[in-house]
């Protein structure tokens, strides 16, 4: 027979007899008599089916399977329930391949970040190292190492976010009981120095030194229809393109989960009509792409495109495409309100404001401007003129006089009367003739 206790804190125990006949005492901690009198009679029911050799009734094996493994544990060393089978758990290499060869509804592109960031926790922890033996306190190593290496804040973060996805899902495949890099930051990080404004002065000189048609209208693509370059613009074709509408399709691979599909209308503005022009009129019959050089949205154009900027003159700037394509929402959120904008760029307001969205020197002339036109008009402390009206050909003062004696009577000369009603809040309007 099992016996139920409480201490003075009030946390309950359970006394019984084990298989080789000491009592023992399991501690469960603060429940109430009714919950401390379940578990007790589970405990002599498995207590019972130890000594004759039987199994536990449905009821009771449920509740068993049920317990967190620290109770669960308890009940082992009272020899009560024999031990949980285990699931042997696999090294961090077997683990790894094995979740990126099944993540099959993920993008090339995708699979092979992953496996990029696979690389990178083998080459710190060891190919054979078992998941469970890794910790918080390494998977912090784990960052300082690769901070070491020279990699940006955003590329540790990004780094740090998949193996975070790693460890998650062995959480939820409960192979491991805690990821070492839960608590760890790896949020969306946004490097203010890599920004940079592209000016159409200087866009307007990479462009005069492209090569071809095809690399003016990739230029164009970015700064000025604010499109992802390569991915969006290598996939636009003739057909997407309404010219007496004036506005194209954008086909975004990265947006594709979005409820829209990742398709979205771009207005055809002033600044690229020109580029586009010119690839129509060299493209050859047949020709389905508006870029015919390359086909494949994964070319690698900065190499190239930095090639290009060096022969106009200037210094290539941080992330050539992203930039301008900020650049082109900086300008149109100064002209359209912002949900217009995120609409035609294909991304949203937090992410606008976060990662696109510039305060350039423009904006801080024209705030000087302003300020200067107020100190200039000054405060409006004196007496308003007073007004003035035209008579042939001729501005001369308003005389309020001559207006009240010259203005006919109104024709209406009933008069209203407002009383409230006794027993409601309304007013009736009463009208009286005057004879």
């Amino acid at each position: 027979m099992a016996s139920l206790t409480c201490d003075p804190q009030g946390r309950r125990m359970l006394q019984v007899c084990g298989t080789d006949g000491r009592r023992c005492t399991i501690r469960l901690g603060r429940l109430n008599a009714r919950q401390a009198e379940a578990v007790r009679r589970f405990v002599e029911i498995l207590a019972a089916c130890r000594v004759s050799g039987d199994a536990p009734d449905n009821a009771t094996a449920a509740w068993l399977a049920s317990l967190p493994p620290a109770i669960h544990k308890r009940l082992e060393r009272a020899g009560l329930v024999a031990p949980r089978r285990r699931r042997e758990c696999p090294t961090l290499g077997e683990w790894l391949q094995g979740y990126i060869d099944g993540r099959t509804d993920v993008k090339r592109g995708t699979r092979h970040n992953l496996d990029v960031a696979r690389k990178r926790l083998i080459g710190f922890f060891g190919e054979h190292r078992r998941l469970d033996e890794i910790n918080a306190g390494e998977a912090a190593d784990f960052r300082i190492a690769c901070k070491a290496q020279g990699l940006s804040e955003g590329t540790l973060r990004r780094e740090c976010k998949r193996a975070k996805q790693f460890f998650s899902a062995a959480v939820e495949k409960e192979i491991i009981g805690k990821s070492p890099f839960a608590g760890m930051k790896c949020g969306a990080y946004a490097d203010a120095e890599r920004l940079y404004f592209v000016t159409r002065a200087e866009i307007e000189r990479v462009i005069d030194a492209c090569p071809d048609s095809d690399w003016k209208a990739l230029f164009a693509l970015a700064r000025f229809g604010g499109l992802r370059t390569p991915s969006e613009s290598l996939r636009l074709e003739w057909a997407d393109i309404d010219w007496e509408r004036g506005r194209f399709t954008v086909h975004a691979c990265k947006t594709e989960h979005c409820a829209d599909g990742g398709i979205r209308q771009v207005p055809l503005f002033p600044e690229l009509l020109p580029y586009l022009r010119d690839c129509f009129e060299q493209a050859e019959p047949g020709q389905v792409r508006v870029i015919r050089r390359y086909s494949l949205a994964t070319e690698n154009l900065r190499t190239q495109a930095h090639r290009i900027i060096k022969r106009a003159g200037l210094v290539p700037w941080p992330k050539t495409f992203q930039n301008c394509r900020a650049t082109r929402e900086t300008e149109l959120a100064q002209e359209h309100p912002l949900h217009v904008v995120v609409k035609w760029l294909g991304n949203s307001q937090p992410v606008a404001a976060k990662h696109y969205l510039q305060v350039t020197d423009e904006h801080f002339a024209r705030a000087l401007q302003k300020a200067q036109q107020q100190v200039r008009a000054g405060p409006r402390t004196a007496a308003q003129e007073p007004g003035t009206a035209e008579a042939d050909g001729e501005r001369k003062p308003l005389n309020c006089v001559e207006l009240r004696t010259g203005a006919h009577p109104c024709a209406n000369t009933s008069t209203d009367i407002y009383s409230p009603q006794e027993d409601s809040n309304l007013c009736l309007r009463k009208e009286i003739p005057i004879s």
